[in-house]
């Protein structure tokens, strides 16, 4: 019960003590290196079916050469603390801030600093808000850090990476299974350093019915500004096709204009009832644009484009155009 407190308020660390069947949970490293030539999602994770067997695995997905593979483990292989973010899968090793990878064909260490946490006050804790709280969500979702800085090496297939002076991102998400449809995006490759941008717009069971719940978090400047579902934003705007996703969040100070660009993306494995046999695709090369806007005095905070873009669009997409 402890455990399970002590991880409810801090969402980065394992959520799933006691969980026998049907669940899922995994965190998302991203790490592109300095000279933006290598772009690598590092996922590992645990699934449990509804028979109470459990499979842990490492994906990784390589951004630039749009490849990815699914590295399976015996379910006892997978240990985690309570009172830290820290996982071991075999011989790899996972924490907030660093990677220790010792598998066959990829080797190294990244080590991270300047983490940006989402906010975690104790009636709102992390990036779900309010729906924390509430026990029956089909999938929970935590963001580790919106930006930082990464140093270390990978040996990945013979071939020796520098990721000094590079940058990267960790979220997670953990529950039953990934909603049956939603897009998902996120940069921190801007013109300038210390920017991050971080959407999704998904379709939400709720008891009996469902709707489309949104969050968007955008660091800049070292402040955070947030779109949610919960804190009195509106959706005037989700629009997808195959070239491009819109989206236009409002709330009562800010506008957040999204139009990102989507590129080839990677088959990865995702969850359907805490069995991995679920299939999405990522691009790790797409392109975000974001433009911040005062309400107040019409004027613009900031217009850019970020590079390096995780971008997945999955399901039945009708379901959350607006």
């Amino acid at each position: 019960m402890l455990r399970k407190l002590q991880s409810f308020f801090n969402p980065e660390r394992f959520q799933g003590w006691g969980k026998r069947k049907k669940y899922f949970e995994g965190w998302y490293y991203k790490a592109i290196n300095k000279e933006e030539t290598k772009a690598f999602a590092i996922i590992p994770g645990i699934a449990i079916d509804d028979t109470g067997e459990k499979l842990a695995f490492i994906q990784i997905l390589d951004g630039k050469s749009r490849t990815s593979e699914y590295i399976r483990f015996p379910g006892q292989s997978f240990n985690a603390k309570s009172e830290t973010l820290e996982l071991d899968i075999d011989k790899n090793k996972f924490t907030e801030f660093s990677i220790e990878l010792n598998l066959s064909h990829v080797k190294g260490r990244l080590d991270f600093e300047g983490n940006v946490p989402w906010p975690k006050p104790f009636y709102s804790p992390g990036i779900m808000g309010p729906y924390a709280f509430v026990p029956f969500m089909e999938c929970y979702h935590g963001i580790v850090s919106m930006d930082h800085s990464i140093s270390g090496t990978l040996q990945v297939n013979g071939e020796k990476i520098d990721f000094k002076e590079g940058r990267g991102y960790i979220e997670k998400d953990w529950g039953r299974s990934f909603p049956s449809a939603y897009t998902w995006m996120q940069s921190n490759h801007f013109n300038a350093q210390g920017i991050s941008i971080k959407a999704s717009v998904a379709k939400i069971p709720w008891i009996r019915n469902a709707f489309v719940g949104f969050i968007a978090g955008f660091w800049f400047d070292n402040a955070l500004y947030r779109f949610t579902t919960y804190n009195r934003t509106r959706l005037v705007k989700c629009s997808i096709n195959r070239e491009l996703v819109e989206i236009l969040f409002e709330n009562k100070k800010y506008l957040l204009h999204i139009l990102a660009k989507r590129d080839h993306a990677t088959e990865l494995a995702s969850p359907i009832l805490g069995v991995m046999d679920g299939r999405i695709e990522e691009s790790m090369t797409s392109s975000i644009e974001v433009e911040l806007t005062d309400k107040r005095s019409k004027s613009t905070i900031f217009h850019d484009t970020g590079r390096n873009a995780g971008l997945e669009v999955a399901g039945k997409i009708d379901e959350i155009i607006v």
